[in-house]
């Protein structure tokens, strides 16, 4: 069977490498589309404290996050991927009783998220966090590295046999592929089935067929910040309950972010962006003052209108897979697994009525 897959996101790269591991033949074609949201994504795979009021987007970030350590054991090497857990913050303890009630509601069929506890001092596990804060701990949750994850997933399903083009793709009314490189020179590409994983330029990329799916770019600023000569390897996330998350990595290095932004496409690091990242980030951490900034990232997150996830199929051999918003790195390897099961006509893994397109 013969797939091409538009999009070498974390979606796109996933569906490839559970496609090819089928014995699909598979071209992934990479847009090289600028701000795309996987190189930007924090790496937050903490599923249980979100969406309380909509089951289905959280069924599907819990999977995501469920499908994680079979997926490392799969690839073989290092993505990123830690279980560093995550304090949930508050300037006072009663705004934490929410969280706190949703997580004990969702434990018994989540118990993978591990037993919450209180921390009265969080500022010893995240050394620059306020002593002001209180916290819960929740121990289940992990961190990734968005890009690793992508080329780890990218590379294996090139070992598998997977073509990779890079190249503007185009599709025809009746769903035939057209690459044009940036010679100009463009080619057909023969495909059975077609997925469209191409972040918030899928509705875009669709619009030939005759389907205008409302999709749409949500910016997100992120920092990047050096401890020198501290471990922060093994720190927790931080997740306020408002304002911005912070991420320890190796290399001494803290993630803060993110703005949320609805400009458009324009993938720019903005003195706005920064400085709201900055200020919010040392009102939860003041000790990063002296941290040196060694990169700033922008993405542009895919966001479905109608408010979840957008995966399934748009015509009888096209199939779409976006719409993560903010949970592409949770999400975005089990979404292009349930892609790949659509485009082979197995029976997916996870039901897809909530997330599929509302075609008239």
């Amino acid at each position: 069977m013969r797939v091409v897959v538009i999009g070498s996101g974390i979606v796109g790269a996933a569906a490839a490498y559970y496609l090819s591991g089928r014995g699909a033949a598979v071209t992934v074609v990479d847009g090289g589309y600028q701000g795309e949201a996987t190189q930007a994504g924090a790496g937050i795979v903490c599923p249980w404290v979100d969406h309380p009021e909509d089951p289905d987007w959280y069924r599907l970030t819990r999977e995501g996050a469920r499908h994680y350590p079979k997926l490392v054991e799969e690839l073989g090497e290092d993505i990123g991927y830690a279980k560093v857990g995550a304090l949930l913050v508050a300037e006072d303890p009663a705004d934490l009783e929410p969280v706190r009630a949703l997580l004990r509601r969702r434990h018994p069929a989540a118990p993978e998220m591990g037993d919450v506890t209180d921390v009265s001092a969080p500022a010893e596990l995240f050394p620059p966090l306020s002593d002001t804060l209180s916290a819960l701990l929740v121990p289940g949750a992990a961190r990734v590295d968005g890009s690793s994850v992508r080329d780890a997933l990218l590379r294996a399903a090139v070992a598998q046999g997977t073509e990779v083009r890079t190249g503007a793709a185009t599709l025809t009314p009746d769903g035939e592929v057209f690459v044009r490189a940036t010679t100009g020179e463009g080619v057909r590409l023969d495909a059975d089935m077609v997925i469209v994983a191409a972040g918030a330029w899928t509705g875009q990329v669709c619009r030939p067929l005759g389907v205008e799916l409302p999709v749409f770019p949500r910016r997100g600023q992120i920092l990047h910040a050096t401890l020198e000569g501290v471990d922060t390897a093994w720190w927790p996330m931080v997740l306020p309950r408002s304002g911005p998350y912070l991420l320890g990595f190796p290399e001494s290095r803290v993630v803060i972010g993110a703005t949320v932004e609805d400009v458009g496409f324009s993938p720019r690091v903005t003195m706005g962006g920064l400085n709201e990242v900055i200020e919010a980030g040392l009102r939860v951490a003041p000790g990063l003052f002296g941290a040196t900034v060694t990169e700033t990232r922008v993405g542009l997150r895919p966001v479905y209108a109608p408010g979840s996830a957008l995966i399934g199929p748009v015509t009888a051999r096209v199939v779409v897979a976006t719409g993560l918003s903010a949970y592409g790195l949770t999400a975005g390897p089990f979404t292009g697994r349930i892609a790949a099961a659509l485009a082979l006509g197995e029976e997916p893994p996870l039901d897809i009525t909530p997330y599929a397109p509302a075609i008239g």
